[in-house]
């Protein structure tokens, strides 16, 4: 059965200010959903809410995965779970390498299935690594380097990649990651999701533009406004969006209510 990431009436707030207003949405294994709209409506606070950051308050609604409830659930939890998120502003770690922190990360990923899992081997590790790098046009240099300490936009951004490349996630969130990126940049991450989308994996990419969408092809278009998905559709609904602005969707719904 496939995984599947439900949200159901999901309302959140920052500081007692509401942000989220009811968002409703289905992602399951092996489709690639878009969440579209302008800044400020609500889209990273989603992705924020749904791995669990502590500064946002949920006052309403459930997520589950796979009929599970993961809102009580500390951000570890959700991410061994199956869960991930590629940030818009990745943190850097001086200290601590790529290799390692990757290591100890597909580690923890795999005990939460076998609790007995004595860790993966130091060859068969380098292995995935070097194949992983290699398929993201990545210098094998990075394994080595600390953990997004001195990477431009497009390096952080294909690091990202990198990770859950190697963590196989039945769903991953994707937050802006084709913010900050040249053409070069976008296209390679791009190029990375699409070799890793198909059957065991559900994608949210988050995005205010459709550049990334003309290299990442969606199965389902939503746009979020006002702190709910207003409407839906297929790939064509982000070329009509790019053709006709936000400004198109608001008038549309204003004239439906009135």
């Amino acid at each position: 059965m496939n995984s599947v990431l439900s949200i159901r009436n999901l309302h959140a707030a920052v500081e007692g200010r509401p942000i989220l207003k009811g968002v409703n949405l289905d992602v399951k294994q092996g489709e690639v959903h878009a969440l579209m709209g302008p800044n400020g409506t609500g889209k990273s606070t989603l992705a924020k809410v749904l791995l669990g950051h502590p500064s946002y308050e949920v006052t309403d609604g459930e997520v589950l995965l796979d009929g599970e409830k993961i809102l009580e659930m500390q951000p570890d939890e959700r991410s061994r779970k199956g869960l991930f998120l590629a940030f818009q502003y990745p943190a850097s770690i001086p200290g601590l390498t790529v290799a390692n922190f990757l290591r100890s990360a597909i580690n923890a990923r795999r005990r939460e299935v076998d609790p007995d899992y004595k860790g993966i081997s130091i060859p068969e590790f380098r292995k995935l690594l070097t194949e992983k790098m290699d398929m993201l046009e990545m210098s094998h240099d990075f394994a080595g380097r600390y953990l997004n300490d001195g990477f431009s936009g497009g390096e952080k951004k294909r690091n990202e990649i990198l990770q859950m490349a190697i963590l196989e996630p039945r769903i991953a969130i994707l937050d802006e990651t084709d913010s900050g990126l040249d053409i070069d940049a976008l296209r390679i991450v791009s190029e990375g999701v699409n070799a890793l989308r198909g059957p065991d994996l559900g994608v949210l990419i988050i995005t205010h533009y459709q550049r990334i969408l003309k290299y990442i092809q969606p199965d389902f278009v939503h746009i979020l406004m006002d702190g709910r998905i207003i409407q839906s559709g297929d790939a064509s609904l982000a070329e009509e969006l790019e053709e006709r602005g936000y400004t198109w969707v608001r008038e549309q719904q204003e004239l439906e209510v009135s």
